[in-house]
């Protein structure tokens, strides 16, 4: 019979591959929190996401804008005096929230994530129009010129090209990742 897990041990799992401490390891000192440049932006400041996810509080957990907000600059993770890889936290939540399609409605992140990944399996290369288009939608039309207006200065000055290319053994590429990434109904 299969045992469910618990959201705290599902995320420890999906962290388990970066060799990591495991963040019940946790010391709640605050370090991590006091270094994140984005933490005045975030709901809930990393050590506070540590404790939910440590109290199996998943709903809070995936209804935050934290692991959105944070800029992966790993500051936190260098300064941890526990070893936890708190920057992988992040990425670990942002993947169990897209897998599960569990997230507010009105962030650019998931969407960003989600073209960013189908975009390189199709050609295995970042394409900047193409990636655009997830979060163009969002901007004022001010910020809609100006987009346009420096992307056009990047083509003609050949900084970006108008057509995306592709990769030699595109196939061999596609196989390899669908591997290692749960990819639905992409490529």
């Amino acid at each position: 019979m299969a045992v469910e897990l618990s959201f705290s041990k599902e995320i420890a799992n999906m962290m388990y591959a970066t060799h990591g401490n495991p963040i019940t390891n946790c010391l709640q000192c605050g370090t991590c929190s006091g270094t994140c440049p984005a933490a005045e932006f975030m709901d809930h400041t990393p050590r506070v996401m540590i404790g939910m996810i440590g109290a199996d509080l998943k709903d809070e957990v995936l209804a935050s804008n934290t692991y959105w907000t944070c800029a992966s600059c790993y500051h936190c993770t260098v300064r941890c005096p526990a070893g936890i890889d708190i920057a992988d936290m992040m990425y670990a939540l942002k993947r169990y929230s897209m897998w599960k399609s569990r997230y507010k409605e009105d962030l650019i992140g998931p969407d960003f994530s989600e073209g960013f990944v189908k975009m390189i399996v199709n050609s295995g290369k970042s394409f900047e129009p193409i990636l655009a288009t997830t979060y163009l939608p969002k901007f004022s039309a001010s910020q809609l010129v100006q987009e346009a207006l420096t992307a056009t200065g990047l083509v003609l000055k050949g900084k970006m090209p108008l057509l995306p290319k592709k990769i030699k053994r595109l196939k061999n590429f596609q196989r390899m990742v669908k591997r290692i990434i749960p990819l639905g109904g992409s490529s």
